[in-house]
């Protein structure tokens, strides 16, 4: 049997990924909380409510479970509506509580990276129009400084937006996020709005703070055509992909192109210090003249996929080898910012988990720059418009008692941590179903 083990470089950074609105709990302030109280809004009627109970405090467990298991690194949102509860009032208590936070994380010797936007905004920015409203930018530009003068001591890695282009295409083209649109116009608005306020707090972020690394963390949707044969499909893989995984261009050219609309940013160019990438799956795309409100396509997945749990994301590890090479292009460091899969009996998360990351190993090997990996998620969270219907934890959650449930991929990650890497005796320990495919005779 081949002994072998893929290395990754020393100080790459392990960690696991979380957001606030999906961990913390008890906030009834942000437009997510008001959704949740919709009726249809998420899957079986379900509600974050207490979601893990980061806010009353239990972060620290939670902070000792991934420091006990070799990581190195925590990726964490903060939240908007905590902070700035009112367009007037900033809470010094809740910038306390994430101070606290991040050096719980530096104590356990642990690199914090900080998202300021994670999908959920302030009740008060909604009823001003939200992202839609031309002065969002600056009022986030004005929060971005306020967070990063209270985690200064703690923090110089930050994410500015999480996925703007599901924020976008789920807001404002298929209306499972708030605000439920499917407006063209007001996407495009939105889409260049968010951008607006990138730019405006990477200048801020660097402007208060020497060190700091800012970027966008984006979800790269690998698409290819289902007949790759047929023009039209191969035509709409390639439309997909300029839409949904074109928005870190706009930081290249200062050129905003969407669907048929396109508009001059040139305060975005060179805007960002690392690429964040968020890669779960690839999706087969199929050119559907009729389908007017799927925007004339149909996603899919191979028959023989490697499924999860609800069907919701296929273990197609090239997919993130294929998303390294495009964020390659950009000419900074690469962070896998989020990856993982929902499995609530962890049959398939060891394998996913393992393939993944060496595909990671495979673009390291080239000597391209990724510097770390952060797995979704660290404990079972609110999964947004899907409720408590996916399982995406290292660790898994009772929603009843909030007791913490160990999985197998817990040991999993944590050998891939510690030895910063991946070896064929753990593959053969772990996922024995992969190790020829990792490790041929």
């Amino acid at each position: 049997m081949p002994q072998a083990t893929f290395h990754f470089p020393t100080g790459f950074l392990w960690g696991t990924a979380t957001s606030s609105h999906q961990v913390e709990g008890s906030n009834t302030n942000n437009n997510w909380s008001a959704w949740e109280s919709e009726p249809g809004r998420i899957k079986n009627g379900h509600t974050a409510g207490l979601a893990c109970d980061w806010w009353g405090g239990r972060w620290k467990e939670d902070f000792d479970r991934a420091a006990e298991s070799n990581q190195n690194a925590h990726r964490l949102s903060v939240e908007w509506s905590r902070i700035q509860p009112r367009p007037d009032i900033w809470d010094e208590d809740a910038l306390d509580h994430y101070r606290q936070m991040m050096r719980g994380l530096t104590e356990r010797g642990m690199t914090p990276m900080v998202t300021l936007h994670h999908f959920s905004d302030p009740l008060w920015l909604v009823e001003q129009g939200g992202w839609e409203n031309e002065n969002t930018p600056a009022l986030f530009d004005k929060y971005c400084a306020k967070v990063v003068e209270a985690l200064d001591e703690y923090v110089n890695l930050w994410v500015t937006i999480n996925e703007p282009n599901v924020y976008v295409y789920s807001g404002y083209l298929n209306g499972g996020f708030p605000p439920g649109k499917n407006d063209m116009a007001s996407a495009f608005t939105v889409m260049r709005n968010m951008l607006r306020g990138h730019a405006a707090a990477y200048r801020t972020l660097h402007r208060l703070q020497r060190p700091a690394r800012v970027g966008i963390a984006i979800n790269y949707r690998s698409f290819v055509p289902a007949r790759p044969g047929l023009p039209t499909d191969t035509w709409m893989a390639k439309f997909l992909h300029s839409n949904f995984n074109g928005f870190l261009n706009t930081l290249v050219d200062g050129k905003l192109r969407f669907a048929l609309k396109s508009d001059s940013l040139p305060e975005l160019i060179k805007t960002q210090d690392f690429v964040g990438l968020n890669y779960y799956s690839r999706d087969k795309v199929t050119f559907k003249p009729l389908a007017t409100n799927d925007l004339f396509h149909k996603l899919s997945y191979p028959k023989d996929a490697d499924l999860s749990d609800t069907g919701f994301i296929a273990n197609i590890p090239e997919g993130m080898f294929e998303g390294l090479k495009w964020a390659k292009r950009f000419g900074l460091p690469v962070i896998v910012t989020e990856n993982g899969v929902e499995d609530a009996d962890d049959d398939l998360r060891p394998r996913y988990t393992i393939q993944h990351i060496h595909q990671m190993w495979r673009a390291v090997n080239f000597n391209w720059p990724v510097k770390g990996y952060f797995h979704w998620s660290l404990v079972d969270n609110f999964e947004w418009e899907r409720g408590w219907t996916q399982r995406f934890g290292l660790w898994g959650l009772d929603t009843e008692t909030h007791a913490r449930i160990r999985r197998a991929s817990v040991d999993v990650y944590a050998d891939i941590c510690q030895r910063n890497g991946i070896s064929s005796e753990m593959v053969q320990r772990y996922s024995p179903e992969v190790f020829e495919k990792l490790f041929p005779g």
